[in-house]
Order: structure tokens, then C-alpha cells, then sequence
């Protein structure tokens, strides 16, 4: 049984989050990929925690661990003249290449699309970077905060009448990886109709005013700012966030959902009560509604109330915590979790592909160690001996 994508081959040139979450699930999901890391030093993310017991390791890091699942890894300074000629001639092998280097850094380095189409025609080169490669804001670093800024998501996110929220995590550049890993499929899918390549562009900017769902064009269309304002965790009282006695749920009811939410809390009375008649007397009295709501949910806890809510049909679900999505047991039934020995860090659990395909189903794959498949890479596909490798080390190339 074949994994999905197990006839292709990428050569990895990036660090951090969003590059390497791009060719984590291209190799997921069965591609060769081939990580190339800085000598000694590895991807960035391995100077990232959180670590065992807090003692900083480069094998052990747990951001790193999971970007990188089921790649092989090798090291090699592309910085160098022997080094970015390396790098091209793996790239003859490859179907793509993944870069997160700034338009500046690869005409420095020599490594644009022509360089790569030069020693392979069909190669798909994919971009991903904050601002694209091109634009007065091209050369411009970034970080997941400031991806969700000056995409706009911050302005959506938090209280009315506080400042923007930070969002949880790395979602932006999450995202950004996840538009690569789409278009390098389409550009290789691309690539094997027409036998020529090209260059793939992601912008981290773009892909976060991509995802503001109707807000941008709402706008657009009306230039009504106050429609668009913040929300918080309360948009009204059958729409949002409540605590309970061990921690919170969310409630989204609809005006369709309103009977079932009232069989859910036992509130039948509110049905025939002209304070929630329906749903814009409903919206006139919501404080009434809302103070209500806090009754009930101050009494239940979030494994009640989502057993009356699936009982009752009721938009109610729990905000989970990470004990709780590693106790799921729908979760467990469902091999969510894929448990992974590493030599280093030893035995951890790793969420698997969401995305399923029986037929040839997807596979989490150990984490390589740095330069663990140095002899297995530069032997098979370029023919180098391990004196050739020793003297590589030695000059500091990988």
C-alpha cells in the first residue's frame, strides 16, 4: 500500500514554522523530503522549547519534533560556493524545492527559479515568506504576530472596546505553510502535464486577508467600519462563551436551534415568556436572556452540558483543553494520536494527518536527528564517498 504522494521528492530550505509545516505535510503524506539544516545548528525551531523538565536540547525540542515528522534530514551550508552548488544538484532530483529566504537573500545566494530550472526544468520552486517577493514591503521579516496584524485578523479579534487580542499559538504562519503545501501540489500537478516548472508565491499578509470570511468584503461593498467591530467571546447570549464549574463551554444557536437549546437547559417557560418570543425580542432583552444562560451554565459542568446538548440536538460543545483532547475518547477510537519513539526525546504522541485516504493512507514518521541521513543522501543521490563527506565536514559545507 502506496502512500499519496510517495513519487515525490522535496528539497526542504527552510526553518522555523511555516516552511516546514508546508513540507511536514508533504512528507506526512508519503513525499521524500529532504530537510537541510545549518551545520551544528539545525532549523531555528530546535533553539525553540518547550523541552523536557525545561533543559534546552536541540533533538528534544518539541516545536521541531513535531514540524518534523517523517523527513530525512541532512546538513549543509548553502551559504557557501560548494554548498549552494550541493544544493542545486540535489535539486535535479527533486520535484520541488521550499524556500522561506526574502527575493534579496536568494539573488545573493544564487538560488532564484532559473538557477534551479537550469539544472532541472520541471522543478517547482515555492515561496513562502511574510510579504511575497515582491512589493515595498518585500525585504520585511516577520513573526506570527505581526502576520495577523497587518493581515487584518487582530482587528477582528478581542473586545469592542479594548485593544486588539493576541491569537493563541502560531495559526498565521500554520496557515501560511498550509497555502504552500497546496500550491506546490498544483504547481508540480502542473509541472507533470507541461514537463516546465515554475515558481509557487506565498505571502503570510495575503493569506491572512484571505481568511477574513466576509468581513474585507463587507466592507468593501458598504464602508460601514462599525458593522466590522470586535465581538469578544459574547456576540449575543445564545452565541458564546461560558464558564461552568470546571472550566467553559460555547453555545451558537441559531433562531432554527432555539427549541433545542431551550430542551437542552430545561427552559421550556422562556418559549411562551415575550422577552424571548423570538429572536428579535430575544436580541432586545439580551441581558434578560444572557443572565438566564449564566444561571444554568453556573451549575453544569462541560461533560453535562455536552451530553444534553448531543442529546437534545443543541448547538452546545466544551472549550477543550489539552488533557482533554489526548483523553478524547472519540479521539482514541479514531487513532488520532500516533506515539512516536524518538532516540532522543524519547516515547511522545503526535497528532496524525486530518485529512484520510484508506486506500493509501498517510503515515507520521520519526523525526530525523541532525545530519542523520548525511551518508544515505549525498551517497545515494550525488555519489559521495565518506572520505568526500569527512573533508565536506571538515571545511565546515556540512
Amino acid at each position: 500500500m502506496t502512500t499519496p504522494l510517495s513519487t515525490l521528492r522535496i528539497l526542504d530550505l527552510t526553518s522555523g514554522v511555516s516552511g516546514p509545516w508546508c513540507t511536514k505535510l508533504l512528507a506526512d503524506y508519503g513525499a521524500d523530503v529532504i530537510k537541510v539544516e545549518r551545520p551544528g545548528l539545525g532549523d531555528e525551531s530546535r533553539a525553540h522549547g518547550p523541552f523536557p523538565h525545561g533543559i534546552p536540547d536541540r533533538e528534544k525540542s518539541a516545536l521541531y519534533l513535531w514540524l518534523n515528522t517523517s523527513k530525512r534530514s541532512i546538513t549543509l551550508d548553502i551559504t557557501t560556493p560548494t554548498g549552494r552548488d550541493l544544493a542545486l544538484r540535489l535539486a535535479a532530483h527533486c520535484d520541488a524545492v521550499v524556500l522561506d529566504q526574502r527575493a534579496s537573500e536568494l539573488e545573493r545566494l544564487r538560488l532564484m527559479q532559473d538557477d534551479f530550472a537550469a539544472v532541472n526544468p520541471r522543478i517547482v520552486t515555492t515561496s513562502v515568506t511574510a510579504f511575497g517577493q515582491s512589493g515595498p514591503y518585500a525585504e520585511w521579516s516577520e513573526t506570527n504576530l505581526t502576520s495577523y496584524a497587518t493581515g487584518g485578523q487582530h482587528y477582528l479579534t478581542g473586545d469592542a472596546d479594548r485593544e486588539p487580542l493576541q491569537n493563541g499559538g502560531y495559526q498565521a504562519l500554520y496557515q501560511a505553510g498550509t497555502w504552500a503545501f497546496g500550491a506546490t501540489l498544483a504547481a508540480v500537478w502542473d509541472a507533470r502535464k507541461t514537463g516546465v516548472g515554475q515558481q509557487a508565491e506565498v505571502a503570510g499578509q495575503e493569506v491572512m486577508a484571505a481568511i477574513l470570511e466576509i468581513y474585507l468584503p463587507d466592507f468593501a461593498y458598504r464602508k460601514a467600519e462599525t458593522l466590522l467591530s470586535r465581538r469578544g467571546n459574547m456576540s449575543t447570549a445564545v452565541v458564546g462563551i461560558y464558564p461552568v464549574i470546571d472550566g467553559h463551554i460555547g453555545i451558537h444557536a441559531m433562531p432554527k436551534n432555539w427549541p433545542q437549546l431551550l430542551d437542552a437547559l430545561d427552559m421550556h417557560w422562556m418559549a411562551e415568556d415575550e422577552r424571548f418570543v423570538d429572536n428579535r425580542a430575544r436580541l432586545r432583552n439580551d441581558d434578560d436572556l444572557m443572565a438566564q444562560m449564566y444561571i444554568w451554565t453556573a451549575g453544569v459542568t462541560k461533560a453535562e452540558a455536552y451530553e444534553r446538548g448531543g442529546r437534545f440536538r443543541a448547538p452546545i460543545s466544551p472549550v477543550n483543553t489539552m488533557a482533554d483532547l489526548l483523553a478524547s475518547k472519540h479521539l482514541a477510537e479514531r487513532e488520532s494520536f500516533r506515539q512516536i519513539d524518538h532516540p532522543a526525546a524519547g516515547t511522545m504522541r503526535y497528532p496524525g494527518p486530518p485529512a484520510r485516504m484508506p486506500a493509501s493512507p498517510p503515515e507520521v514518521r520519526l523525526t530525523p536527528t541532525l545530519g542523520q541521513h548525511n551518508a544515505e543522501v549525498y551517497g545515494d543521490l550525488l555519489g559521495h564517498s565518506p572520505r568526500d563527506l569527512s573533508l565536506l565536514s571538515a571545511a565546515g559545507v556540512i
